[in-house]
């Protein structure tokens, strides 16, 4: 959809201050290792879209991106940052997951191997530019030019030593249907990507609790030094990843008791947030966007006669 795009980005250069103007600054966090720490907020024109944690490692052979950001802008602007800082060629880049501001600065990076698991590159290929274009009404002129470009080479679970570093590529859905986190043997770094938040509140789109729960113990397993999660700063211990389980936690319980006390969600949305939360980016609106989200799989659990006849 071209034209709705093109309509879109000249609306937003009329009310909104170019994205260019957002300073990134990379932080060195371990040997070869980078990260650019993103916005806690939600998608605005001030943000560029930039909320997830990016990361780039320079190995021996070049550079391993872990994530490419939201928008061509940005990837082009982030791509230029690491060639001036490690001084390398980029080699590859990581996709963790299907979600725009994780994937979408990928035309910036389209001579090099662009790497994902095989689910996560069907849900881009089928999903990508709906989601682009959601980004577009939020973000505004700073997607100017993107596009939704898949990944384009395989990215297997497993070891693999790129230019003496050994890499995990570890499976750890529920985040999304398909998730990877990276393992950095070498320097002991672990890249959790969007199942660990920081001080900011899980967003939860495509989340399966289960499943998320599950994957969280087995990172909580890995012998890291260092944590990088999806949002917020890194951590040199596992107290993130305990945080994000009590949230789901909490958030599985509160919607399973508010279902069967019969609460309409508009009722839930009111309900209070625990202080160990209501401090974390974006907590009230990240509760009421999972009510919208999630809260209809609990109505039915409870209330099974709202489910259709079948």
């Amino acid at each position: 959809m071209p034209t709705l795009r093109l309509c879109l980005a000249w609306c937003a250069l009329l009310l909104a201050p170019l994205a260019a103007a957002l300073e990134l600054r990379p932080q060195a966090i371990a040997p070869d290792t980078w990260m650019l720490e993103a916005d806690t907020g939600y998608f605005t024109p001030q943000n560029g879209g930039f909320l997830v944690n990016t990361a780039f490692i320079a190995t021996d052979e070049g550079v391993v991106v872990i994530g490419s950001g939201p928008s061509r802008q940005f990837g082009e602007r982030y791509r230029k940052l690491i060639e001036d800082t490690t001084g390398k060629r980029v080699l590859e880049v990581i996709i963790t997951h299907k979600h725009p501001d994780h994937f979408l600065g990928n035309q910036a990076f389209r001579d090099v191997p662009i790497r994902a698991d095989a689910k996560t590159t069907a849900m881009i290929k089928a999903e990508g530019e709906g989601l682009a274009e959601n980004l577009y009404r939020l973000v505004g002129d700073g997607m100017r030019g993107t596009e939704a470009l898949a990944p384009t080479a395989p990215l297997n679970v497993g070891v693999r030593t790129i230019g003496g570093h050994r890499l995990e590529f570890i499976a750890v859905p529920g985040h999304t249907q398909s998730d990877i986190a990276v393992f950095d043997h070498t320097t002991g770094v672990l890249f959790a990507i969007d199942q660990v938040f920081n001080q900011r509140t899980p967003t939860l789109p495509n989340a399966d609790l289960a499943q998320w729960r599950q994957s969280l113990a087995q990172l909580a397993a890995v012998p890291f030094k260092l944590l990088v999660p999806g949002h917020g700063p890194v951590s040199r211990d596992a107290a993130p990843i305990a945080a994000t389980r009590d949230y789901l936690d909490w958030l599985d319980a509160t919607l399973r008791d508010a279902a069967e006390r019969g609460l309409a969600p508009t009722e839930v949305m009111l309900l209070p947030i625990p202080e160990r939360f209501a401090h974390w980016g974006e907590a009230r609106a990240e509760w009421r966007r999972s009510i919208g989200f999630m809260y209809g799989r609990y109505e039915r659990a409870a209330l099974p006669w709202l489910s259709p006849a079948r």
